[in-house]
């Protein structure tokens, strides 16, 4: 049947590309690799160092995940192709909507696999940490950093990471002032830090009574979350701490106790708060790996030799600079002015369609990467 013959011939033509993939992912090196740790992890003394255990443990899991998920595409491609000549044989036609899902499905994944082979920086791998502040404009912009925090709520979702809202401080009529997103799983930083920059609204404000045409900002900053497979240098001299009541709905507790942790880098006058947490001494954990986080980005992107090096607050939000626009009137858009992607179904990215803007930029990164590496 020709529309089978059509389907297995789209099909076959992701063989070539799965071995690409294959050969790009190092799979037969992550399986060695995988056996060594295996091997070090039976030895009898490897539960003496249980920090470099648990490093260890880490690294292996990463590696099977990536092997298993490889090795599942490959399988549900040579299943797909038996199934859709197995149909075409019988002459059932039945079965091609299964056959169909299951071919976009295939090129779904290999696309995702693909692209995260794009990810080969030091901290892609690890959590993020995003940070929205709302612009000048009042409720209009407070509005606006709420309706991002949802759109990064629901893109981390939709992908399967937890996410998380470790502070917030709301806005005076509607909205956030501010919010911190923690959002836990593989690769989070590595697509995550696509997003780091200025994000502009244009839009009829609901909030004016006339109806009249606004245009709001906000920032958000996405750090890489450190964990304890990084050595950091922080001096805690240098680092008051606050406590205080934590706001918001959250019963009792909440309200009559200074659970909340509020952590000051006094030499460079940075600040991370934690509020969500049952105790505060929680609270405090997590404060600090976001102000060590932040403190090492800063330290990677100013290409310092340590911490120390950083003096002041560093000042890198431009509101005239934004990364990306969203367009509710006079026309629905969303444009990103680095890669020139954008997509008319404003309504779909808000809900947290985000993966075209996220691989166009890796996509750019990457060539300039290799541009770079031929010149």
């Amino acid at each position: 049947m020709l529309q089978y013959e059509e389907l297995r011939l789209e099909l076959l033509e992701c063989r070539k590309p799965l071995d690409e993939l294959a050969e790009a992912l190092g799979l037969e090196d992550m399986k060695k690799e995988i056996a060594v740790l295996e091997e070090q992890s039976a030895a009898p003394d490897f539960w003496d160092d249980m920090k470099n255990s648990q490093k260890v443990l880490q690294q292996m899991a990463g590696l099977k995940n990536k092997v298993q998920a490889y090795e599942k595409l490959n399988t549900d491609y040579e299943d797909t192709l038996v199934m859709i000549e197995l149909s075409n044989e019988e002459e059932d036609e039945s079965m091609f909507p299964d056959c169909r899902e299951s071919v976009d499905a295939i090129k779904k994944e290999l696309d995702k696999q693909t692209l995260s082979t794009l990810l080969s920086g030091e901290y892609d791998s690890k959590n993020a940490i995003l940070t929205f502040h709302a612009g000048a404009g009042g409720t209009e912009a407070q509005d606006w950093a709420s309706m991002l925090v949802r759109m990064y709520t629901q893109w981390g979702t939709q992908h399967g990471y937890k996410v998380t809202m470790p502070d917030f401080l709301d806005g005076d009529e509607a909205g956030l002032k501010s919010a911190v997103l923690h959002i836990e799983g593989e690769n989070a930083y590595g697509y995550m830090k696509s997003e780091n920059g200025v994000h502009r609204l244009v839009r009829c404000s609901p909030f004016d009574a006339s109806g009249r045409r606004h245009t709001s900002f906000a920032s958000l900053e996405v750090m890489p979350e450190i964990d304890d497979t990084i050595e950091i240098d922080l001096n805690m001299d240098d680092v008051k701490m606050d406590v205080y009541r934590a706001s918001g709905a959250g019963g009792q507790k909440v309200n009559k106790t200074s659970s909340a942790v509020r952590l000051t880098h006094i030499p460079t006058g940075i600040v991370t708060s934690c509020q969500v947490e049952r105790s505060q001494v929680q609270n405090r954990e997590v404060a600090l790996r976001m102000l060590k986080s932040k403190l090492l980005e800063i330290k990677e992107r100013e290409h310092l030799d340590k911490i120390e090096d950083i003096k002041g607050v560093q000042k890198d939000i431009a509101w005239g600079s934004q990364i990306r626009s969203y367009v509710f009137m006079p026309y629905t858009l969303a444009k990103d002015h680095r890669t020139g992607y954008e997509m008319g179904n404003i309504n779909a990215v808000m809900d947290g369609d985000l993966d075209g803007f996220i691989n166009a930029y890796l996509k750019m990164q990457s060539l300039e990467k290799l541009n770079n590496n031929e010149n």
